[in-house]
């Protein structure tokens, strides 16, 4: 598996050396070793990343495509889904098959048919939205929690009082049911 790996893993590096995808470069931290992956990732547009430069390590098991890389970001990121240690919780880097907790889905969860473009468009996604459910980082977690439902305060409180009475609101998220009795007159 070793061979078809390598073999695999290059052929993915030429593909991106030829056709770039936005958001992210990718190489090697040394030239002998396919198996090691140095990317960077620039911060998403209209987040707290945007305009970031964020280096990570990609480190790929011999068995690849079988099981996933373990990524790392080497320049410090303070995100829910990234462990303070840099190592990047993402369900596709799970290991495949059942969750033996039974939060993901095994299709959620690695499959071989991912590639390196797959995973770090995940991780550009997994940037700009958190999963807060399953946080690596408890207290990146509980602050973009904390800041999420003041920005809902402010705008659930101009949406209810903008026409100088509280409207009766429809469709609304668990948050925002929970800021709206906090907001409602006694």
């Amino acid at each position: 598996m070793t061979e078809q790996s390598s073999l695999l893993l290059r052929k993915q590096l030429a593909e991106l050396n030829k056709n770039p995808v936005e958001g992210f470069s990718a190489g090697l931290v040394d030239d002998d070793d396919i198996y090691q992956w140095e990317v960077v990732v620039i911060g998403p547009q209209d987040t707290l990343f945007e305009g970031g430069f964020f280096k990570a390590t990609l480190t790929f098991p011999r068995d690849y495509p079988l099981r996933p890389p373990k990524m790392k970001f080497i320049t410090e990121i303070w995100h829910p889904n990234v462990a303070k240690n840099g190592d990047v919780c993402i369900s596709i880097l799970h290991e495949p098959g059942e969750d033996k907790y039974g939060y993901e889905k095994p299709e959620e969860r690695w499959l071989p048919i991912h590639t390196v473009e797959t995973i770090m468009i995940s991780v550009i996604s997994m940037l700009a939205d958190p999963n807060g459910d399953s946080p690596a980082n408890v207290d990146a977690a509980t602050v973009k929690s904390w800041m999420c439902e003041q920005f809902l305060m402010k705008k659930l409180n101009l949406r209810m009082h903008s026409s100088g009475h509280i409207r009766k609101l429809m469709h609304v998220s668990g948050t925002e049911q929970r800021v709206i009795k906090r907001l409602k007159p006694s």
